[in-house]
C-alpha cells in the first residue's frame, strides 16, 4: 500500500505483501493502517486476555458512545450479529413484520428472517437511496415489530419521520448504521437516534478490524438482555461486575463477542480516526466538484446530501442513466486499470425475496437504481495522484 502523501495528515502504512493481493493499478478498496496496529495486537497477547470483552474491547466501546452520542455500546463479532441481537431483543415470533428497504445488504434482512419473521420490502427514496418514509406508512400492519432504517452510504435516513411512524403504530425503529459512524442527522450521531442501532468494522468501512461490528443501545429496556444474549445466554457480565456470586445460563442467546485481537486493531484506527475522516471528505469533495459537469452533461446523478445531515465519507455513488452506461464505463475504467463496481440487487428479487411475497415492480425505485449505480474506487490511503487518475478516466468516458 503505498504511503498517505497528503500535507498534514497521518501516514497510513505498508502492509507486506499487498501488491499480490490485487492485479488492479487502482482497486475499489485497499485497507489503510493509522499506525499502531501491530503494536497493539502485540500488547493484546502480552496482556493475557485475547478473548472477547478484553481491555481494547472496552476502550472501543467507551470511543464508540463519545463519537455516536449512544449511552452503551457492546462490540460484537459482525455487523450481522449486531442485527441478529436485535432480532432477539424484540421477541419475534412467526408472522411478526419486518420492515426492511430492498436495496441494502442482506443481513439486513437475513437477521430477522432467521427469527422466522416476515420480511416486508419498503422502496427507496431516489435522491438519498435511503428508505422511503411514504412507502413505509404505506406498509405498516398491525403485525409490523420493526422498521430497518439503512443510512445508505452514511447519509442519515428521514428519522423524524420514520420515529414517528413506529410511535403510532408500536413498532421499534432499528438503524443499521453498518454506514453510518462518523455521519450526522439533524446535528445527532447515526446510530444514537433509534432504540436499537448496528455499526460495521468490515474492511471496507472507514474504520475497520477485518470483520466486526457493534451494538448501540439508546434504550435502557433493552441493555441487560443485549449483555446476556451477545455472552451465549448467560448472565457471565453480572458475575464480573460482582453482581452474582456465579454466572449461570438464563437467556437465549449466542457467542457475539469481539476478540480483544481484533479490538487491539480497531483501537489503533480510532486513534487515527479524525485525520481518516478529514481525509475520507477530501476525496468525497474532489470527486463531486471534479465530476459535476460531466455528470450534467451525460445525465448521471449523485447520491444526495440533504442539509439537515452531515455524511459519513462512506462511499461515492453514481447513477448512470442505464445498465449498458454503467457497464459499459465499468469496463471502460478496467482498462485503464481502475476498479469500480456495483452495488446492492434489489432483495425483493432475490430467490429469498420472492418467498417473502417479492416480485418484480414492488420496488420500481430500487429496481431502478440497481440497474445505473455504479461505486468509484474510495478508500483512506488514495493518493490524490491515483483520485485524478480517476476523475481524468471517467471524464473521458461519454454516454
Amino acid at each position: 500500500i503505498p504511503d498517505e502523501s497528503h500535507s498534514g495528515l497521518v501516514p497510513l502504512l505498508v502492509l507486506p505483501g499487498t501488491p499480490a493481493v490485487t492485479t488492479w493499478r487502482i482497486p475499489f478498496n485497499r485497507v489503510g493502517l493509522g499506525g499502531r496496529e501491530f503494536e497493539y495486537i502485540s500488547q493484546a497477547v502480552r496482556n493475557g486476555f485475547v478473548a472477547g470483552n478484553g481491555p481494547f474491547c472496552i476502550s472501543c466501546e467507551r470511543e464508540l458512545e463519545r463519537i455516536t452520542g449512544s449511552p452503551h455500546a457492546l462490540l460484537t463479532s459482525s455487523c450481522t450479529h449486531a442485527l441478529e441481537m436485535c432480532a432477539y431483543l424484540l421477541n419475534l415470533e412467526p408472522g411478526d413484520e419486518v420492515i426492511v428497504p430492498s436495496f441494502t445488504f442482506v443481513s439486513t434482512a437475513l437477521a430477522f428472517a432467521s427469527r422466522r419473521a416476515k420480511i416486508v420490502f419498503a422502496d427507496i427514496r431516489p435522491d438519498t437511496l435511503n428508505i422511503d418514509e411514504r412507502h413505509v406508512e404505506e406498509l405498516v400492519t398491525s403485525r409490523t415489530r420493526a422498521i430497518v432504517a439503512v443510512h445508505y452510504g452514511g447519509i442519515g435516513c428521514e428519522m423524524d419521520r420514520l420515529e414517528e411512524i413506529a410511535r403510532r403504530s408500536g413498532a421499534v425503529v432499528i438503524e443499521d448504521a453498518a454506514h453510518g459512524l462518523f455521519g450526522r442527522y439533524r446535528g445527532r450521531g447515526l446510530g444514537s437516534i433509534a432504540p436499537l442501532a448496528t455499526l460495521s468494522f468490515h474492511e471496507t468501512k472507514n474504520i475497520t478490524c477485518g470483520e466486526g461490528g457493534a451494538l448501540l443501545v439508546n434504550d435502557e429496556r433493552f441493555l441487560e438482555r443485549a449483555h446476556i444474549l451477545r455472552d451465549k445466554g448467560t448472565n457471565r457480565s453480572k458475575f464480573l461486575k460482582g453482581q452474582v456470586d456465579k454466572y449461570t445460563w438464563v437467556d437465549t442467546g449466542s457467542s457475539y463477542l469481539l476478540s480483544d485481537i481484533l479490538a487491539a486493531f480497531l483501537s489503533a484506527q480510532f486513534e487515527a480516526s479524525l485525520d481518516i475522516q478529514r481525509r475520507r471528505e477530501a476525496i468525497w469533495r474532489r470527486y463531486s466538484e471534479g465530476l459535476s459537469d460531466w455528470a450534467g452533461r451525460n445525465g448521471v446523478r449523485f447520491q444526495s446530501v440533504p442539509d439537515h445531515c452531515s455524511p459519513a465519507w462512506h462511499l461515492f455513488a453514481m447513477v448512470m442513466p442505464d445498465t449498458a452506461a454503467r457497464d459499459a464505463l465499468i469496463s471502460h475504467l478496467a482498462s485503464h486499470g481502475i476498479l469500480a463496481v456495483f452495488h446492492y440487487q434489489p432483495l425483493n428479487l432475490s430467490r429469498m425475496g420472492v418467498t417473502y411475497g417479492g416480485r418484480p415492480g414492488q420496488c420500481p425505485v430500487s429496481e431502478s437504481i440497481a440497474t445505473g449505480l455504479l461505486r468509484l474506487p474510495f478508500f483512506s490511503s488514495m493518493t490524490d495522484g491515483e483520485q485524478e487518475d480517476v476523475i481524468r478516466a471517467v471524464a473521458g468516458f461519454g454516454v
